[in-house]
C-alpha cells in the first residue's frame, strides 16, 4: 500500500476473493473471535482476565475452545494487554483519519491481529488472513474488511522499522497508573515500568533442598529460598516433582509474608483470605497448626485440592475474614488482604485497564476493616502479619500508619534486613517489607524481578 489512505477509502474490500465460505470451517478463526470478544470485555467493561479465562467458569467463548486454541487466546490477550498502548499507537499511525468513533469492534479485531504480527510467533500472512475473514464475517465490520487487509499488510511490512520508533514515543500503560508509580517510586519508576511489559519467570516454593531442585529443573535459587525457572514448553504440572507434591508455584515475593513469623512450629495460626493456598502450605510445612479461611467455596475447594497434592493437612473454614469468630484467638494471624493487585501486572496485564484510583481508595478501606478485625483475633503475645500484592502505598504503608495511629497499643516489629541477603533494599526504614518488580535484577529480563508486595509484622506493645 503506497501511502496511508483514509479509513473511508480503505473500508471497501479490494476484491471479492477476501470473502470466504462458512467461517466455522477456517481453523483458528474461533480463537481470534474469542480473543477479540474477551479483549473487549477487559478494555470496555473492566472484566477480570482471570475470570474470563477460568477453565471452569470462564467466558464460553473461551471455555468452548480446544486446548491449543485456549493457549493461543491466552497468549494473544497477554501480549495485547502488555503492549496495548503501543499497538493502538501503531494502528493509528497507519491511517490518515482516525477510526470511526463507533468502530470499537473493529479496533478489537485490529488489536488482536497486531498482537500476533508484532509480538507473537504467528505467521504474518495467517494473522492478516484470519483478521480479514473475521471482519468480513461480522456485520459491524464487513465494510472495513479492505481496511483491515491493507492496514495489517502494511504493519507486517514496516514493523521492523516502525515498531521501535512507536514504542519509544508511546507510554506503556494508562496515564493514571504511570503517574502513581512515578509519585510513589521516583527514580525507580522507569525501571519498574520497563520490566512490567516483560513476561515473568516462574517461581516455585519447594518443600526442601532448593539447590537440588534448582539443579534438576535448570533454575536458580532466590534470596527468598524460592527456585526460579524459565517458562517450560509444556504445562508446569508436567515438570518433575509436581505430581509428587514436592513444590508449588508461588512468586518469590508472595512467599515472604509467611516467613516473617518469629516462630511457627506447634503454634495455632489462622490464614485469612487463604485461597489458593500457597501461604497456607508454607505455614503448615513449617509445623504450624493452620486454620485456612476463605469466603469463596470454589476457591476453598481449590485450596483443599492443592494441599491434598502437597500432602499437607489443615483445617478449612468457609467464612468471610471479617466474620470469623475465635473466642480463644490465635498465636498468629496472616492477613494477605484483597487489593488492587498492581504489583502483579507482569502476570496480570489487564489490571491497569480494570482498576482505577477510586478502586485503590475503596480497597484500602476494605483492608483497614479487615486489619481491625484481624487484630482482635491475635492472642496477647502473638503476631499479626499483614500483606498484599499492591504497589500503592495507600494500600500498604499509609493504611498501616492509620491503623497504628488509631491503635496505640500496637506497633511494628521491624524485619531484620540481615535475614534477607540480596533483598536488603526491600526492607524500609521502619522495618516493613516493600518489594517492587525491578528488584532481583538479572541479565536475562525473563529471569529478573518479582511481584510488588507489601508486608509488615505487627505486635502489641
Amino acid at each position: 500500500m503506497s501511502g496511508a489512505r483514509s479509513a473511508r477509502a480503505r473500508s471497501r474490500p479490494e476484491n471479492h476473493e477476501n470473502r470466504r465460505g462458512p467461517t466455522d470451517l477456517k481453523p483458528g478463526l474461533a480463537a481470534r473471535q474469542a480473543a477479540s470478544r474477551l479483549l473487549s470485555a477487559v478494555t470496555e467493561s473492566r472484566a477480570s482476565l482471570d475470570g474470563l479465562l477460568d477453565p471452569a467458569g470462564g467466558n464460553p467463548a473461551f471455555t468452548n475452545l480446544g486446548d491449543q486454541d485456549r493457549l493461543l487466546v491466552r497468549a494473544i490477550l497477554l501480549s495485547a494487554l502488555r503492549h496495548l498502548r503501543v499497538i493502538d499507537a501503531f494502528i493509528d499511525r497507519l491511517v490518515d483519519n482516525p477510526l470511526p468513533d463507533g468502530a470499537r469492534a473493529l479496533r478489537q479485531v485490529l488489536r488482536v491481529a497486531a498482537a500476533q504480527i508484532l509480538y507473537l510467533d504467528v505467521p504474518d500472512r495467517a494473522a492478516v488472513d484470519l483478521a480479514v475473514t473475521q471482519a468480513d464475517s461480522d456485520p459491524r465490520n464487513r465494510r472495513f474488511a479492505g481496511l483491515v487487509n491493507a492496514l495489517l499488510r502494511r504493519m507486517a511490512r514496516e514493523k521492523n522499522v516502525l515498531l521501535p520508533v512507536v514504542a519509544a514515543e508511546t507510554p506503556d500503560f494508562p496515564d493514571w497508573f504511570e503517574d502513581r508509580l512515578r509519585s510513589s517510586y521516583g527514580a525507580d519508576a522507569a525501571a519498574i515500568l520497563k520490566i512490567l511489559s516483560e513476561p515473568p519467570a516462574i517461581d516455585l516454593t519447594v518443600k526442601s533442598d532448593a539447590a537440588g531442585w534448582a539443579e534438576r529443573l535448570g533454575g536458580l535459587v532466590l534470596p527468598t529460598g524460592s527456585v526460579r525457572i524459565g517458562r517450560p514448553e509444556g504445562p508446569v504440572s508436567g515438570l518433575a516433582g509436581f505430581a509428587d507434591g514436592e513444590w508449588w508455584v508461588q512468586d518469590a515475593a508472595a512467599s515472604i509474608p509467611a516467613q516473617l513469623f518469629s516462630k511457627l512450629d506447634g503454634l495455632e495460626i489462622v490464614d485469612l483470605c487463604a485461597a489458593p493456598g500457597g501461604k497456607t502450605a508454607q505455614l503448615a510445612l513449617a509445623g504450624a497448626k493452620v486454620t485456612a479461611c476463605d469466603q469463596s467455596a470454589n476457591r476453598l475447594e481449590r485450596l483443599r485440592g492443592n494441599l491434598e497434592r502437597l500432602g499437607l493437612d489443615v483445617e478449612t473454614r468457609l467464612s468471610r475474614a471479617q466474620d470469623l469468630a475465635a473466642p480463644d484467638g490465635f498465636d498468629g494471624v496472616l492477613l494477605d488482604a484483597p487489593c488492587s493487585s498492581t504489583g502483579t501486572v507482569r502476570r496480570h496485564p489487564d489490571i491497569p485497564y480494570t482498576k482505577t484510583p477510586e478502586d485503590i481508595m475503596r480497597l484500602a478501606q476494605v483492608q483497614r476493616d479487615l486489619l481491625d478485625h484481624a487484630a482482635s483475633l491475635v492472642r496477647p503475645e502473638g503476631e499479626l502479619v499483614f500483606s498484599n500484592c499492591s504497589l500503592d502505598p495507600q494500600e500498604g504503608e499509609e493504611m498501616v500508619a492509620g491503623f497504628l495511629a488509631d491503635h496505640p497499643s500496637w506497633k511494628i516489629k521491624p524485619v531484620d534486613p540481615t535475614r534477607w541477603p540480596g533483598l536488603e533494599t526491600a526492607i524500609t526504614p521502619l522495618g516493613e517489607v516493600r518489594t517492587h518488580p525491578a528488584m532481583l535484577g538479572h541479565e536475562d529480563a525473563r529471569l529478573a524481578g518479582l511481584d510488588g508486595f507489601y508486608a509488615v509484622v505487627l505486635t502489641r506493645r
